[in-house]
């Protein structure tokens, strides 16, 4: 009933919502009331207000009213009979079906809006009578919360130590500025559900929405064997490390997880950080502040993280346009070739798709004597045969023939770089980043870097989750290839109806809207009339005028609902007027969407790669197939855990069956391998 994009309408006419700030009704509508769970914290101080709240007891009548055929089991049961649907006494009840489901919401949220009024009701008869006009001026709840919040304010302002600087104003007129130019930041109450992904709650954890933007790609945050791993060692070891790596914080988890990563990599060393946002911070302030002379190269596009790293550092940092050799090489050729360079790049651009030349970059750095260093954070887990990112997947079939040895493959292109960085907060699931490289390298890093030295160590509890991912990843490829299956669905229903998808080889499906506030009201809609949550992305994470909604697909979704999203993302843009490819080939194009002689980008994932050419693909799901979890992947997940948690006592009934449902409902046990992809079998 309160959703934030249709307050703004009535905020001339209500002083409690022309007063109120932004954020605070952001936080209102999202926050369930804690008395009345099917209210939002708006809504229920709604009840209180002369003028909102008897327009609230007749909307909801209404809404009552419009479901009035369905009064309960027995009526259910007689209009499924009359269209032929017998469902089954035992399995299914009445809140399966949609109409009825909201009938049953209907009606809770009529009888908590009647409690939450007659409470209003009886603070108003204790209060001072008061008439309605009157009320708008002072007795209404709203008005008066709200003429208090900024009398507070306001005294807020006034309150300033003679001659001394008013801090307040000084954040009020940030603030401001971010609401005026519609890049303000809003959190949405998004709970993701172990058990239902990738369905999520709202603050209300009756209303559940579908995740269209999480960065959890492959659904590895609920998958069974982490889940598992994550529970042992919370009972074996507890939860908080204890203090930094230095005191009390270097466990054998830790020290476990980095040689899993280092192999992950083939490259002789890793260590693991609190994000990939302090690795890349850390590693790039230490390196460029002590390599003397130092000159940075940097993509135009490069994540912050990485700016913010060679910024810290103190060096000088040269920036190319994105993705262009030639004038990476212009200003490479500038400088000595013994003058220390590092040239920092990303593999997967996570705003728009586009992938590094990171072979020709490799070229240009062993030309002008410069180090590489390559961000995978959004392709770890999603590329290559083994998941270690885009640098092992362009070197595919020897990869792949390698298997999990550590031994580099001399000349390969993940083998030419000199340092590589990365996220256990994305694919994996989990939380942390991490740098590979050297020996000697990540010895320097660890001594120097403050980042990692001066903060707290992960929770060996969330680094056995990570290492579990990892190593499950190392051995199966299905999740991969169905990730990539699921993208070309998305991307081509998206096209043939003429929604402007920035085009680009990877897994991210960004959506051109091009208008900050247009971003944010599609964003609201999808949400507020259609159950589907993706985040607008506005600037500064992207350039002004090409603010975007980025969908993610993974492997849990089904293609019911990749079918449905398309369908709804339509019909907002028709509802929003938004531009369509089309609209956007008619104004020259923008942001690679709707270019004159645009050629077809096709996807770094080859046919051959995810099964398609000998027919070997995994099976897309359908509504209520459970997921597959590859039993060898788990063994060895497991076995690599025997020695701080001991051998994993399997359950009779798990050592029988062949093929048996786990306690998480939507996953499935299948045999499969992924070092002989047509074994690869996919839930029927």
């Amino acid at each position: 009933m309160d959703k934030l994009s249709s307050l703004a309408k009535f905020k001339s006419s209500c002083p409690f919502l022309a007063r109120t700030k932004a954020s605070t009704l952001r936080t209102l509508c999202t926050k369930a009331s804690p008395r009345y769970p099917t209210l939002s914290k708006l809504t229920e101080k709604a009840t209180g207000c002369p003028i909102m709240g008897p327009a609230l007891q007749l909307r909801s009548g209404q809404i009552v009213a419009g479901y009035a055929s369905v009064a309960g089991s027995a009526e259910v049961t007689k209009i499924h009979q009359h269209k032929g649907v017998y469902p089954d006494p035992t399995s299914a009840n009445i809140e399966m079906c949609p109409h009825a489901s909201k009938a049953l919401a209907a009606a809770r949220m009529a009888e908590d809006l009647a409690k939450a009024k007659s409470k209003a009701s009886l603070k108003e008869k204790a209060a001072q009578p008061s008439t309605s006009k009157s009320a708008a001026a002072t007795g209404c709840p709203f008005h008066a919360e709200g003429s208090s919040k900024v009398a507070s304010a306001e005294s807020a302002k006034r309150v300033v130590t003679p001659g001394g600087f008013n801090y307040e104003r000084f954040y009020m007129d940030e603030i401001e500025k971010k609401h005026q130019d519609a890049s303000y930041r809003y959190f949405n109450n998004i709970n993701r559900m172990a058990d239902k992904f990738p369905i999520a709650h709202t603050g209300n954890t009756k209303d559940e929405v579908e995740v269209w933007c999480a960065n959890d790609y492959l659904g590895m945050g609920n998958n069974p064997v982490v889940l598992e791993t994550m529970h042992r060692t919370l009972k074996t070891y507890g939860h908080g490390a204890g203090g930094t790596r230095n005191i009390a914080g270097n466990t054998g988890m830790h020290l476990a997880l980095e040689e899993e990563l280092a192999q992950l990599h083939r490259k002789p060393a890793a260590l693991v950080f609190s994000s990939c946002y302090v690795a890349n911070d850390a590693t790039l302030a230490t390196l460029g502040s002590k390599l003397p002379g130092c000159v940075y190269f940097s993509d135009t596009m490069n994540h912050a993280s990485m700016i913010q790293g060679m910024r810290h550092s103190g060096a000088k940092r040269v920036i190319f346009k994105h993705n262009d050799l030639e004038d990476l090489e212009s200003k490479l050729a500038q400088y000595p070739k013994e003058t220390p360079k590092i040239i920092a790049f990303e593999s997967v651009y996570s705003m728009c798709g586009s992938i590094g030349p990171i072979k020709e970059i490799c070229d240009l750095a062993e030309q002008y004597g410069a180090l590489t260093f390559l961000d995978e954070v959004h392709a770890v887990g999603l590329y290559g045969p083994h998941g270690a990112g885009v640098a092992e997947h362009l070197d595919w079939d020897a990869q792949l023939a390698a298997g999990n040895s550590p031994e580099p493959i001399k000349g390969s292109v993940m083998d030419r770089i000199d340092i590589i960085t990365g996220t256990l907060g994305k694919a994996y699931g989990a939380v942390g980043g991490y740098i590979a490289g050297s020996t000697e390298f990540v010895d320097m890093i660890r001594s120097y870097a403050a980042g990692f030295i001066f903060t707290t160590s992960l929770p060996p509890v969330n680094v056995a989750g990570a290492r579990a991912s990892i190593a499950y990843q190392r051995e199966y490829l299905g999740d991969r290839r169905l990730k990539q299956l699921n993208v070309r669905d998305l991307k081509s229903r998206f096209e043939s109806l003429d929604i402007p998808v920035v085009p680009g080889p990877s897994h991210i499906v960004p959506v051109l809207v091009g208008d900050p506030a247009l971003a944010r009201l599609a964003s609201d809609t999808l949400l507020a009339k259609h159950n589907v949550y993706v985040q607008a992305i506005n600037y500064p994470t992207v350039a002004r005028g090409e603010e975007r909604l980025r969908f993610t697909v993974t492997p849990g979704h089904t293609v019911d609902q990749i079918a449905r999203l398309a369908k709804v993302v339509d019909q907002t843009f028709t509802e929003l007027g938004i531009k369509r490819t089309s609209d956007w080939k008619a104004a020259g194009g923008r942001a690679n969407v709707g270019m004159p002689d645009a050629q077809p980008v096709d996807p770094i994932w080859t046919d051959s790669q995810i099964g398609l050419a000998d027919n070997t693909a995994p099976k897309t799901l359908r509504t209520g197939q459970p997921r597959v979890v590859d039993t060898r992947a788990v063994r060895v997940t497991r076995e690599k855990f025997n020695d701080l948690l001991g051998p994993y006592i399997e359950a009779p009934v798990m050592a029988e069956a062949t093929t048996v449902t786990v306690q998480r409902p939507s996953f499935k046990i299948t045999e499969t391998s992924v070092r002989a992809p047509a074994a690869i079998s996919a839930t029927a």
